[in-house]
C-alpha cells in the first residue's frame, strides 16, 4: 500500500488518502484457493458420475446445490455432506434421466458454472422444468389456506374473471391445505400488472374465495381457520418450489392423514370408480423419520427412511433449511426404489432439538414435506393454444365430472398452455387403476374434448405408478464411519484436477 498526494494549489492543505491495489481482494483465493471448486470425475465409478464440491461454507449452500443437480434431472443415488473448518464438502453420485453417466458436456458446463464461484448459467443451455424467465416481468401471487373439493377451479375462475393472464401457476394439496403461486400478467398489454388498486381488487377477489374455503370447513379449529397466507405483488428470487414448501409450512403442522371422508367405492360421473386399495397404498408410502441426540458432538440426527422418488433430498433439506436448522453431516443413499438419509443438525442458534415437542414439530414437518410431493395415480397433459379463461374452463370440465385437481403445474409456451394436473375423485380418493384402459381412456378425452368447445387440444392421461420398495434386507445402509472415511478420502484428493 502507498500514499497518493493530490495536486493542490499552495494555499490549500494537503490532503492524502492511501492507494489500495486492485489485486489485493484477489490474494485471499491466491493464497488459498478459489472460494468454490467443482469436480466432475467419470472414471472412479463405472455406474455414476462423482461431482465433488468444496466451497467456503454458508447457510442455505447445500440445498443450492441439490438444486442445481435436480432441475436438470439428475438422480441422486448417494450423497456424502460435510462441514469443517468453514469448509463444505460434498460428493454426490449422479445419473441422467436414463439411469446413465454424465456424457453431455454441455450439461457438466452447466453444473461447474451454475455451483461454482461465477454463479453464471449459459443462455445456451435449455431443461425441462426451467422457470418462465424473469419474475420482475410479472406479477406474482402466492397463497395458502384450507383445501376444499374444486377449490383450484374456483381460483382459476376468479383469475378468469379478474381479466388476467395466468403465465405460470403451480399448486400442492396436502392435508387439507392448499399452496398455491401463480406468475400473472396485464390481458390487455401481457406485461406486469403495477397500479396499486388493481392491485388490491385481485388480492380482496382471491381473499374472498380462499376465506370462503376457510368458512366451509368448521371441523378445523381456530388456529388452523387463521393460518391463511395472501400476497399480489412483486415476486420473490425464492424458486417456485422452494415458495411452495415454505407456504405449506407455515400452515402444515403435520404429516397425518387427511379428515376427508373415505366412503366406499363410487362410479364419478364419468364412469371411474374409486380406488379401494388406499389403504394399502398408504402402508406402502409410509415415511420413517426420527430424531437422536448426539450429546458428545453437541448434534442431533435426524434419520429418515422411505420410499425413493425423484426431488426427495431437495424436499428434505429444503424443509430442514427453511425451519432455521444447519446441516454439518450426512449421507443418503438409494436403492431398490427405497431411500434412506441421515443428517446432523443444529439450530442456527447453535441449539440441538432437545424437548420433545420440538422433536415432535421437526418429525412432522420432514413428514409432510416427503409426502406432500407424491402423486401416484391419474396424470392429465393437456395443450392448448392459449386464451383467458382456458385454465378455469379444463378445471370446471373436471370439477363437474367429479374430479378435483390435487397438484398442478402450468405455463406457456409460446401461444400454446402447456397443462399437468394430478386428479383424484371429490373426497380424495384415487380413482380406479383400470382408468388408462385403451376404451376408458378415448371415452374420457373425448367428453373432455366436447365439454371443451371447439378449440382443438391435445389431452393424455398416464396411470403414474412408482416402483415398489425393496425388501427391508436390500435396503441401503450407510453410517457414520463411512462418512467420515468418505470425508478424508476427500480431503486427500482435493488437487485432483477435474475429470470428465
Amino acid at each position: 500500500m502507498s500514499w497518493v498526494y493530490p495536486k493542490s494549489n499552495v494555499n490549500m492543505n494537503k490532503v492524502c488518502w492511501p492507494y489500495f491495489d486492485p489485486e489485493f481482494d484477489e490474494l485471499p483465493e491466491r493464497i488459498f484457493g478459489p472460494t468454490c471448486r467443482v469436480c466432475i470425475d467419470n472414471e472412479s465409478l463405472e455406474d455414476c458420475t462423482l461431482v465433488k464440491v468444496d466451497s467456503v461454507n454458508k447457510q442455505g449452500i447445500l440445498l443450492e446445490v441439490v438444486k442445481v443437480l435436480t432441475d436438470i434431472n439428475l438422480t441422486i443415488s448417494k450423497s456424502y455432506i460435510s462441514f469443517d473448518a468453514g469448509w463444505f464438502m460434498d460428493v454426490f453420485h449422479v445419473k441422467d434421466v436414463r439411469g446413465n453417466k454424465l456424457t453431455d458436456q454441455r450439461v457438466i458446463n452447466y453444473i461447474q458454472q451454475a455451483i461454482g464461484t461465477t454463479r453464471e448459467i449459459p443462455n445456451s443451455l435449455t431443461y425441462e422444468n426451467k422457470a418462465i424467465g424473469p419474475a420482475s416481468e410479472h406479477t406474482a401471487i402466492e397463497m395458502s389456506g384450507a383445501d376444499r373439493p374444486g377449490l383450484f377451479s374456483e381460483i382459476s375462475a376468479a383469475l378468469a374473471d379478474l381479466k388476467v393472464n395466468i403465465v405460470e401457476a403451480h399448486a400442492w394439496t396436502h392435508n387439507d391445505r392448499l399452496a398455491f403461486v401463480a406468475y400473472i400478467s396485464d390481458q390487455s398489454t401481457d406485461t406486469r400488472i403495477e397500479d396499486p388498486l388493481r392491485i388490491a381488487k385481485i388480492e380482496n377477489h382471491l381473499a374472498t374465495v380462499l376465506g370462503a374455503a376457510n368458512i366451509s370447513r368448521p371441523d378445523h379449529d381456530h388456529q388452523e381457520r387463521k393460518s391463511t397466507d395472501l400476497h399480489v405483488g412483486e415476486a420473490t428470487t425464492t424458486c417456485v418450489e422452494r415458495r411452495l414448501h415454505q407456504l405449506m409450512l407455515s400452515g402444515d403442522f403435520g404429516g397425518g392423514p387427511s379428515s376427508a371422508p373415505t366412503p366406499s367405492s363410487l362410479d364419478t360421473p364419468l364412469g371411474l370408480v374409486v380406488d379401494d386399495d388406499d389403504d394399502d397404498d398408504e402402508e406402502e408410502n409410509k415415511s420413517i423419520v426420527s430424531i437422536e441426540g448426539c450429546k458428545e458432538r453437541g448434534y442431533s440426527i435426524v434419520s429418515i427412511e422411505c420410499k425413493d422418488r425423484p426431488r426427495l433430498m431437495f424436499d428434505v433439506v429444503c424443509t430442514i433449511t427453511d425451519m432455521q436448522y444447519l446441516i454439518f453431516h450426512g449421507s443418503t443413499a438409494s436403492h431398490g426404489g427405497y431411500a434412506m438419509q441421515e443428517y446432523f443438525i443444529r439450530h442456527i442458534d447453535g441449539y440441538t432439538v432437545n424437548t420433545e415437542g420440538e422433536k415432535e414439530h421437526v418429525v412432522k414437518c420432514l413428514e409432510a414435506a416427503i409426502q406432500r410431493r407424491v402423486c401416484e395415480g391419474v396424470r392429465l397433459e393437456l395443450c392448448a393454444n392459449n386464451r383467458l379463461g382456458l385454465l378455469s374452463d379444463i378445471t370446471r370440465v373436471l370439477r363437474e365430472n367429479g374430479l378435483a385437481v390435487v397438484r398442478a403445474d402450468v405455463e406457456t409456451q409460446g401461444e400454446k398452455a402447456v397443462n399437468a394436473f394430478y386428479v383424484k375423485d371429490i373426497s380424495g380418493n384415487d380413482v380406479d387403476r383400470e382408468f388408462t384402459e385403451p376404451k376408458k381412456k378415448e371415452k374420457f378425452i373425448e367428453l373432455v374434448k366436447k365439454e371443451m368447445g371447439p378449440n382443438p387440444i391435445d389431452l393424455a392421461v398416464k396411470k403414474e405408478i412408482t416402483s415398489n420398495p425393496s425388501s427391508p434386507d436390500q435396503r441401503p445402509r450407510f453410517s457414520v464411519g463411512d462418512m467420515v472415511k468418505n470425508h478424508v478420502d476427500r480431503l486427500s484428493n482435493n488437487s485432483i484436477p477435474i475429470k470428465n
